[in-house]
């Protein structure tokens, strides 16, 4: 299984599961633009909300 880089920011454990269900292909990116969003709001951890906001953003 793919092993997924979570050092960068702290993730909530449902947000990993969401960040996991995300087809693989665009996985990478997803996980980059869910970051970048934590950051813009100061956010050291990342939520569910956040994954749900960037995957309406990328069409998912």
């Amino acid at each position: 299984m793919e092993n997924l880089n979570f050092d960068t920011l702290q993730w909530t454990a449902e947000a990993q599961v969401k960040l996991k269900n995300i087809p693989f292909f665009v996985r990478t990116q997803a996980q980059a633009r869910i970051e970048q969003l934590a950051r813009e709001a100061d956010q050291e951890v990342v939520t569910v909300e956040l994954v749900e906001k960037a995957r309406l953003e990328l069409g998912q």
